[in-house]
């Protein structure tokens, strides 16, 4: 009977153990050249008052909401609120980039059932729901319709492995991971913990506690170290383990270690982020980080934090004196088989509740007994009857008024996409109220009177039902495929995220943003006709599908030929700047032809697209808006665009103009004359501008230092044109628009910059290159 007894007692545990909460209280940022660390942060006089801070002094956040929770990434900061009932949680996040602290963008990206686990890699972030472990990740909503049932999870650069309940790894990944989840090199076995790096993993054995990594070749089984390790965190080509005496060794690339001040240091708690490695140290919670020269000479960050999270269960064993830091009834939990810390005398911990002496008799070894069983058994079934109560009550919840999930995609994104299984289980609605209406517009106006009207089932015939084979990209509202009519026409499809909405159901925030871009994209193109515009052939609209038909663009993007394809024919400097005169023509055209003028808000590498002839096209209107023009702008704007593009007046001061279409243009520029993406890493892997890097070059005269090397030198002729359009892009990313030239003044430009390859450049001089408003 007893044995009996303690099996249901081990399985009843099994089941609430995921409810353990696996948070951390510290987080680490790293974007351009700049490195961020944000800490739950307490109060000398009430280490209950603890508050959110960073190491920016220009990031603001808000310390009244109590956090329970956070993580970090390139250009976001997240942090988690369980609510009070501990059945739900609010995750907030900041976006913002390291040369514009004041343009930081604050959103909710998720509303719903309590997440018991969150972690980030430099790019995405996923999370456990309590109860059900069902994956969330928000940016890589292809891993939220899987059936993996993880009880722990580590994320890395486009891919995710987790822990099943008995331990085994598995893992997901996009097309760009396969080194690392391959199935030939995940190990077998059981393990009790996973973390991963930019493109490895580590993960601790349950046998041994010994470290197994793999997927970066460098960083392969025989270099970890051995031991027995209760913790590990992994940067990019670098990592650190925590021993079981609190001890921390590193090793990776270029002979990483921990510094030697760091040495013998015991800490609670390790967390890292490409080259930057930050821990909780075991005997004053203060927090010490390491990995670059910006932590010398002592290493300390913030001189005591919260050191972990607070939860109402622990599997193994409390840190002695967290109850002072917790609300009642709270404590902070130690790693299982964590040997116990040093006590280094912790400031003012508030007593401890000593449990009664047993009765004699029996013994106090902690060997099992009846009433022991007994009274866990009772526990542990009155722990489990709350959960499923509340499950219940939270489902009802959810299905009458919607627990919505907001998807962090584009900035002017807010809201969740579905999953393709939520998509197959769908019932055709019919298009919501604002979307009917404005294409009822659209109609009784005429502007779409000359487009063709394509039904549906013949889309679906000849994308093999919008299959990925067919699948070429992504743009402002949906997915791009290719295919070919029955008449033999090549064309671009774009369909749109499919709405789900009944006609009393509130439309969520995302589907309006995706409805608008799909009716600006219609309303642009079907008044807009320009050879260095995309052509928009015709449309569907068919219930809750709605699709574009384009002309097809046989040579791809830009961005292809500059930063992906080996070889291109792109490959010479008139031809670059030929396509960049495109461009530009197609844009003043936008500016100055359009009534009413459109702005673009969307000008990057990726939306100029290259047909047969190599002639360039611009593309993608889904953000597109109605004037005004330069003498005016759109204020209280939400930003919209893409990272690396966006114009930093706009950005900051959400002031819109068509100047914000040139500087976006002046990246491309930049991104022609150098090989350089936008946003790119240095040869230290840090991330930083092609702005930043570039122009001080162009501004300083040495242009030929940050030239394309794939290019051919260029000649007499066309070095004093490449120069010049060195300094027609300097122009066009000014800080201030009134700065920058308009799109004619840049279309005039680059037609006199094409014709210098040819001919004797003796009219060119950078004055030239200024508006003249």
């Amino acid at each position: 009977m007893a044995v009996y007894h303690l099996y249901i007692t081990l399985l009843l545990l099994s089941l609430i153990t995921p409810l353990v909460s696996s948070l951390s209280t510290f987080s680490i940022s790293e974007t351009f050249n700049q490195t961020m660390i944000c800490a739950l942060t307490t109060n000398s006089t009430n280490r209950r008052a603890y508050s959110l801070n960073c190491t920016s002094t220009g990031f603001p956040v808000n310390p009244s909401a109590s956090l329970s929770g956070i993580v970090s990434g390139d250009g976001f900061l997240c942090s988690l609120r369980t609510l009070s009932s501990s059945s739900s949680s609010i995750l907030h996040c900041w976006r913002f980039s390291a040369t514009n602290r004041t343009g930081i963008i604050y959103k909710r990206i998720y509303k719903g059932p309590a997440l018991h686990q969150l972690e980030a890699g430099n790019s995405h972030i996923c999370g456990l729901v309590n109860g059900t472990n069902r994956l969330q990740c928000w940016q890589l909503p292809e891993f939220n319709s899987t059936q993996n049932n993880f009880t722990s999870i580590a994320v890395g650069e486009d891919f995710l492995c987790g822990l099943s309940q008995t331990g085994n790894i598995s893992c997901l990944n996009t097309t760009t991971s396969t080194s690392v989840t391959s199935p030939d090199r995940i190990p077998s076995g059981s393990f009790s913990l996973i973390s991963a790096g930019f493109r490895h993993v580590c993960a601790i054995k349950d046998s041994d506690r010994g470290l197994v990594c793999w997927g970066w070749e460098e960083m392969g089984r025989e270099e970890a170290p051995r031991g027995k390790f209760t913790g590990v965190a992994l940067g990019e080509n670098r990592s650190c383990a925590l021993r079981d005496n609190g001890t921390v060794v590193c090793w990776g690339q270029n002979n990483f270690t921990l510094p030697t001040a760091l040495q013998g240091t015991s800490f609670l708690s390790i967390e890292a982020k490409t080259s930057v490695f930050c821990g909780v140290s075991t005997c004053n919670f203060s927090l010490f980080c390491w990995g670059s020269e910006d932590f010398r000479p002592n290493f300390m960050v913030f001189d005591q934090i919260l050191p972990g999270p607070c939860t109402r269960t622990c599997p193994c064993k409390l840190l002695p004196g967290s109850g002072s830091f917790c609300s009642q009834g709270e404590s902070i939990c130690l790693p299982c088989d964590r040997k116990t810390p040093p006590s280094v005398n912790p400031p003012t911990p508030q007593p401890q509740q000593q449990p009664p002496p047993p009765p004699q008799g029996e013994s106090s070894s902690g060997g099992w007994n009846g009433k022991m069983v007994a009274l866990l058994v009772v526990g542990c079934v009155g722990s489990l009857s709350w959960v499923l109560v509340s499950a219940y009550f939270l489902y009802r919840y959810c299905r009458g008024r919607g627990c919505r999930v907001h998807d962090s995609g584009r900035l002017d994104e807010s809201s969740g996409s579905q999953s393709e299984h939520d998509r197959e289980n769908l019932q055709p609605q019919p298009p919501s109220p604002v979307l009917k209406k404005r294409l009822s517009q659209l109609a009784s106006m005429g502007n779409v009177g000359h487009l063709e009207e394509f039904a549906l089932q013949v889309l679906l015939e000849i994308t093999n039902n919008f299959s990925e084979d067919h699948k070429i990209g992504t743009g402002s509202f949906g997915s791009v495929y290719h295919a070919t009519l029955e008449d033999g026409r090549l064309v671009a499809i774009k369909r749109a995220e499919i709405s789900n909405v009944s006609p009393t159901a509130i439309v969520t925030k995302r589907q309006e943003d995706k409805d608008n871009a799909f009716l600006n994209e219609l309303e642009s193109l079907s008044r807009l006709h320009h050879r260095n515009l995309v052509r928009l052939l015709g449309f569907c609209e068919d219930y809750n599908e709605l699709v574009l038909v384009y002309e097809f663009m046989s040579n791809g993007s830009l961005h292809d030929h500059l930063h992906s394809l080996e070889s291109s024919p792109l490959m010479s400097w008139p031809r670059r700047i030929k396509v960049a005169l495109d461009a530009a023509r197609g844009i003043e055209y936008l500016h100055e032809y359009a009534v009413p003028t459109i702005i673009h808000r969307d000008i990057k590498s990726s939306n100029i697209l290259l047909d047969a002839t190599w002639t360039a096209k611009v593309s993608d209107f889904g953000l597109s808006l109605m004037g005004p023009g330069d003498d005016e702008s759109h204020l209280s704007l939400r930003a919209a665009g893409t990272f690396g593009y966006m114009d930093p007046e706009y950005y900051r001061l959400q002031k819109l103009t068509t100047k914000s279409d040139v500087y976006s243009f002046g990246v491309v520029l930049l991104e022609i004359l150098s090989g350089y993406r936008a946003i790119h890493k240095n040869e230290n892997g840090v991330p930083r501008n092609v702005v930043d890097f570039v122009v001080p070059y162009i501004v300083q005269d040495e242009i030929h230092r940050v030239l394309d090397p794939r290019v051919p030198p260029p000649t007499p002729y066309e070095i004093e044109a490449v120069t010049y359009v060195g300094y027609l892009a300097a122009d066009c990313v000014h800080l201030e628009g009134r700065d920058r030239p308009s799109m004619t003044d840049t279309v005039n430009s680059l037609e006199r910059a094409l014709n210098a390859c040819s001919v004797p450049p003796a009219s060119l001089s950078r004055s030239t290159t200024h508006s003249s408003i």
